[in-house]
């Protein structure tokens, strides 16, 4: 489906009574969903932890030496864990709902076609596939925090 196409079907559905549409197209799963406007509020404000995040994802690098020999030894063990990126730029949810349990979890085990969370983009709501198999080590966002295209999601061990 292409993007001409998306921009159609959201347009019938503002236009419409209707509240969702779902459609799968060659293995593309769209999810469109009319949102109240208190529902809108909510991812922006939580967006306020990303800001807390960068300035200690910035002060990360800056280490003493007595920090970066025990440093050593955490590398190694992030060598063998795998990260799952965000494909595209958007809000990242960690459930369908806020009322449902999330996707995963830290110690969940995770194969290929297993769905970790969604991201929002432009009111389309993505499923986010893991496209590796393994074991939840860490989940490096929160909920409702806005990512960008390639940022690290999960690390899976």
């Amino acid at each position: 489906m292409n993007f001409k196409e998306i921009k159609e079907l959201i347009e019938i559905l503002d236009q419409s009574s209707l509240t969702e549409i779902n459609i799968e197209d060659k293995g593309n799963i769209v999810n469109l969903k009319k949102e109240k406007e208190t529902e809108i509020i909510t991812p922006q404000v939580s967006q306020q932890p990303m800001q807390q995040v960068a300035p200690q994802q910035a002060v990360t690098p800056i280490q003493s030496t007595s920090e970066s020999s025990e440093e050593g030894s955490a590398a190694q063990e992030n060598d063998n864990l795998e990260t799952i990126n965000a494909p595209m730029v958007g809000t990242f949810y960690k459930s369908p709902s806020p009322e449902e349990s999330p996707y995963v979890q830290v110690g969940d085990a995770v194969s290929n076609e297993s769905t970790v969370c969604i991201l929002e983009a432009m009111k389309l709501f993505n499923e986010i596939q893991a496209e590796v198999t393994g074991e939840i080590a860490e989940i490096l966002v929160e909920d409702g925090q806005m990512v960008e295209y390639g940022q690290p999601l999960f690390k899976v061990k």
